[in-house]
């Protein structure tokens, strides 16, 4: 299946320049950035069904980036925009997705704050460091952030009872796995970077 993408994609009528930057791992990434006016929806506060949807459209979304990291890897079309906007467009996605759902009351607004300065700080501190050249590499705790925060916003989208279990009670639960893994990431990212930086100077 994939292959069969890989080939179609292929076909299309772009300049070979173009295809540098609009390969397919990159179009499937701003695909998912194209998903953000969707979960829009949310703002009509849908009922159970329409939660349901939504959060059908958000995993499908979030399983994409699983999709266009290994595409990237198997045909080896790693690009730097690839590298730019992967991270981006899952901070948006998941991000937009729970700034949404505070006017609803589903997550607490709180929580969204602190995960979004967090994001702004690691962002900040990875930058400062490429210009110093050192490359802070992800961690396994930001991937395991990234997770939870996944889960916890999908079943916070479900809200209602959903296969005998309290969707929102669970996305909160979780949620609350997400910001430590978001803190305890955070320092983590923090410290490795005062490490290089020690280490540079010696």
């Amino acid at each position: 299946m994939i292959d069969y993408l890989k080939r179609a994609f292929d076909r299309l009528p772009i300049a070979q320049e173009r295809k540098k930057v609009l390969n397919l791992p990159n179009a499937i990434t701003m695909l998912r950035i194209g998903v953000i006016p969707v979960l829009f929806l949310l703002l009509q506060s849908p009922g159970p069904t329409g939660s349901l949807v939504i959060a059908c459209i958000f995993v499908v979304a979030a399983l994409t980036d699983l999709l266009d990291g290994y595409i990237a890897r198997k045909y080896q079309i790693v690009t730097t925009m690839g590298k730019f906007l992967d991270p981006i467009a899952d901070k948006l996605v998941v991000n937009t997705a729970m700034i949404l759902m505070i006017p609803l009351g589903r997550i607490p607004a709180w929580i969204v704050a602190v995960i979004i300065i967090r994001d702004f700080t690691v962002d900040g501190i990875r930058t400062i460091a490429s210009s110093e050249g050192i490359i802070i590499q992800a961690s396994r705790l930001a991937k395991q952030k990234t997770l939870c925060q996944v889960v916890a916003v999908t079943a916070l989208m479900i809200h209602y009872p959903f296969l005998g279990a309290d969707a929102h009670l669970v996305g909160i639960v979780i949620l609350y796995v997400a910001l430590f893994l978001t803190l305890y990431s955070g320092l983590d990212y923090l410290m490795k970077f005062f490490k290089e930086v020690f280490n540079k100077k010696n």
